[in-house]
């Protein structure tokens, strides 16, 4: 009966008993692997044997070559060594999944807080009319960073007329840049740019304009005339930068401004 049980199993449940040893599948996948596990003795054995080594596993994944083994001398239970290698990859891959997502979550929480204050202005203003949108958009952090950076270029595109000017300072990690936008009609996505001298390019932010528009000197609303700030970094230091663009997502470059 057992044998019966364990031949109509897929090999991948089977499999599955490293990812869920070292617990890192999520709530589904560990959900379905207890149910197999209830009636699988191999998988129930492999789990037993495994017990513990999540730790090692774990920073033999950050390690340059498997080290595999070394560290299975090392152990009192020694699984096949060709299952300890697929054990080290499927670490190091399920831990490259897990540093991009924090890093995808990290950066849409920034995007959120930089550009929170700009909705604001723009739900806000039509209520309470411009002065309350004044008051918000003093307190835009983005615009509060710009002011207080004197390392400043300007320029404006002949055929846009789009006028950005971008603020930038040296970071330990990079580059710090603010770039304030005018003259922009909406509805569209942008995002700015920093191209190496290299001729890399690296996305420092992105946002949406919306159908009003930034920066509209002849605009009828006060939301439609206020500048657009934007704020983000590059890993770029400033000297590595040759210019930058504020481009939207479909390709066109709205302008250029040199480093």
């Amino acid at each position: 009966m057992q044998g019966s049980m364990q031949g109509s199993q897929s090999p991948s449940e089977h499999e599955t008993v490293g990812a869920y040893a070292l617990g890192i599948l999520d709530d589904a996948e560990a959900t379905a692997f207890e149910a197999h596990l209830a009636g699988c003795e191999w998988c129930a054995q492999q789990l037993d044997e495994l017990a513990g080594m999540e730790p090692m596993l774990a920073a033999l994944a950050d390690l340059p070559g498997s080290g595999t083994p070394a560290i299975g001398e090392s152990l009192s239970a020694k699984p096949n060594p060709r299952f300890v290698e697929k054990l080290v990859d499927e670490v190091a891959d399920r831990r490259a999944q897990k540093r991009r997502r924090s890093f995808y979550m990290i950066a849409a929480a920034a995007a959120l807080i930089v550009s929170g204050p700009i909705v604001a202005v723009a739900a806000s203003a039509g209520d309470s009319g411009g002065d309350s949108a004044q008051v918000l958009a003093d307190k835009n952090p983005a615009k509060t960073v710009f002011d207080t950076l004197s390392d400043r270029v300007t320029a404006t595109d002949a055929s846009t007329k789009v006028t950005a000017t971008v603020a930038t300072q040296e970071k330990a990690w990079g580059t710090e840049a603010v770039v304030e936008l005018k003259n922009v009609a909406g509805p569209n996505k942008c995002s700015l740019i920093a191209v190496g001298k290299n001729g890399e390019r690296e996305t420092i932010s992105s946002w949406s304009v919306p159908e009003w528009g930034y920066g509209l000197p002849n605009a009828k609303t006060e939301q439609a005339k206020n500048p657009l700030y934007v704020q983000g970094g590059a890993a770029f230091a400033p000297n590595e930068i040759d210019h930058f663009e504020v481009m939207t997502f479909d390709g066109k470059k709205l302008v250029e401004v040199d480093a």
